[in-house]
Order: C-alpha cells, then structure tokens, then sequence
C-alpha cells in the first residue's frame, strides 16, 4: 500500500506550474508503476505504439527495484520538480 508520502506527491506532481520534459515525464510514470504494481511483466507494445514502447521500456528498466524503493525515488524526483517549478 502506497505511503501517505508517496500519494502526497502522486497529487502535488499534478500542480506543478511548468510541465515536466518527456525524460522526466518517463521518470515519472515509471517510478510510479514500480511503487504501486511492482515489476512488469506485460508484453511490450508494438513497434508502431511509440508512445506505449517508450513508456514500457522505462517501466522495464526499473525492473527489481523494490517497490518502497521506487517510492523514495518518486518522492525524491517530485520534489526536485516542485523546487524547479518554484
């Protein structure tokens, strides 16, 4: 279950002023999939479905990150993106 910490900054990454680049985007997604689901185990996308292989890719790189793990990193990266966006 996701720390009160962890939903804090899955609510504050939606106000942030300026938004995030594509990298950081991915980051982002990524980070966030581990922390609430785990590793993944899908099926990649497609080769046409850029968008879903780009996203699956990052996801599955984090691969056996622990998922409190994924969630201080998630933390970590929202709050850096809260103090740019000040």
């Amino acid at each position: 279950m996701p720390s009160a910490d962890f939903e804090t900054a899955a609510k504050d990454v939606k106000t942030l002023k300026n938004t995030p680049g594509n990298d950081e985007l991915l980051k982002l997604y990524s980070l966030f999939k581990q922390a609430t689901v785990g590793d993944n185990d899908t099926a990649a996308p497609g080769m046409f479905d850029i968008k879903g292989k780009a996203k699956w890719n990052t996801w599955n790189a984090v691969k056996g990150t622990s998922q409190e793990d994924a969630e201080a990193q998630y933390i970590a990266l929202v709050e850096s993106l809260k103090a740019k966006d000040a």
